[in-house]
């Protein structure tokens, strides 16, 4: 069936149960719902929309654990570094299954000062890397700009970051949703799940719109920043989550025209991401910029305000970004946790799991994630370095 004709008319399950079903085809959910269908696990993925239309698809792809750093997240760095270092693998496992490009590359990171108050703070983030052991080196403004000659020159230094790299999330999710069926997986589209069914004091499956339903051993509630609504949320537990929005612009470089940057540019304003293009030269290059944290509950409006912010806030590190072809502006919703940090792990009734409220590293911790998820499928215990992001923790909180 033709993809637009499927997400116009979902399919029915094809069977009546499953060992699990999955709520949400974002990156986080397809990269569960494939690596369990890996393991022999019969897999069906309920999406309300399209795959990836959520947060992944509007997501930068930045695999940034170093310069994403933050104090007072020790915890959350160290989950984000082991999720770093299973990318490369991950990638090059999916793209020699299916044929299809990740846009993984390693290029490195580099956190620029734009000024004089940047220098500062970003010593202070710098003193705070070096402590924890982290690869991340202090530039000069002439050291960074021979890396990137772009840089404006009034820059105050960078951090460099070599292990940090990027993906093309909307690449990602096309493989993996080829990778899962490929491996036996089923997915609808534009059917949302509307309940979970319970008996016995265990979740025994779901029921979507379209009097669609499936009976399940296990289900695993990935739809991000939607995870706790409606029937989701209803007497299961679900984790306290918030929506965070963040806006964002895609680029076109011209034809003639170099990138403004090889590596990911970040500032304490804004990030911007280069990614490969077709054709000769440079022509065909994209570049993402991004991305703004509102609190706004669930409004995806692209305002006046979040553009042109993030345009000032990119040209003032790299001024060509202003000759760049404006492609598209748009927002999303991160799933975020009062203490953005994810949920990930067994909540609420027997069989039910929660992967969701990875705020800004959803992608970069979809390979671990989906990891710890078939690992707690197969009957594991939750691993010590899970205790700090179980959906529980924030019973005071939790939708009930």
């Amino acid at each position: 069936m033709p993809a637009e004709a499927e997400h116009i008319h979902p399919p029915a399950p094809t069977r009546s149960a499953y060992d699990l079903v999955v709520i949400g085809a974002g990156v986080i959910g397809l990269s569960c719902a494939w690596r369990a269908a890996q393991a022999g696990l019969s897999v069906l993925v309920f999406e309300r929309d399209a795959p990836g239309a959520g947060a992944t698809g509007v997501a930068a792809g930045m695999l940034a654990p170093i310069t994403e750093a933050d104090f007072g997240e020790e915890a959350l760095l160290e989950l984000n570094l082991r999720g770093r270092g299973l990318w490369g693998g991950f990638a090059a496992e999916l793209e020699e299954l299916t044929g299809m490009a990740s846009g993984y590359a390693d290029g490195g990171a580099l956190v620029v000062a734009a000024d004089r108050d940047d220098r500062e703070e970003l010593h202070r983030l710098h003193d705070f890397q070096r402590r924890l052991g982290l690869d991340a080196t202090w530039l000069t403004t002439r050291e960074c700009r021979a890396l990137e000659p772009g840089l404006a020159p009034r820059v105050g230094g960078a951090i460099l970051a070599p292990q940090d790299g990027q993906v093309n999330p909307r690449a990602v999710v096309r493989a993996l949703t080829a990778a899962l069926r490929s491996a036996g997986g089923e997915l609808i589209c534009a059917a949302e799940v509307t309940s979970l069914e319970t008996a016995g004091g265990r979740v025994t499956g779901v029921r979507a719109d379209g009097d669609r339903s499936a009976a399940a051993s296990a289900v695993l509630v990935a739809a991000g920043a939607w995870s706790n609504g409606g029937g989701l949320a209803s007497g299961c537990g679900a984790p306290a989550l918030r929506p965070v929005k963040g806006q964002l612009l895609e680029l076109r470089v011209r034809r003639g025209h170099l990138p403004p940057a090889e590596r990911l540019i970040r500032t304490p304003r804004c990030y911007i991401v280069t990614r490969g293009g077709s054709g000769e030269g440079a022509a065909g290059h994209r570049v993402v910029i991004g991305a703004t944290m509102e609190e706004q509950g669930f409004d995806t409006s692209v305002t006046a305000e979040g553009v042109f912010g993030l345009l000032e806030a990119a040209r003032e590190v790299l001024p060509e970004v202003g000759e760049l072809e404006l492609l598209s502006a748009r927002a999303g919703l991160r799933p975020s946790t009062p203490d953005n940090a994810p949920a990930i792990g067994r909540g609420g009734p027997d069989g039910l799991l929660w992967a969701t409220g990875h705020h800004r590293n959803g992608v970069l911790l979809a390979p671990l994630t989906a990891r710890l998820i078939v690992d707690l499928l197969r009957g594991g215990p939750t691993p010590p370095e899970l205790h700090a992001f179980d959906p529980d923790r924030f019973d005071s909180l939790r939708v009930v």
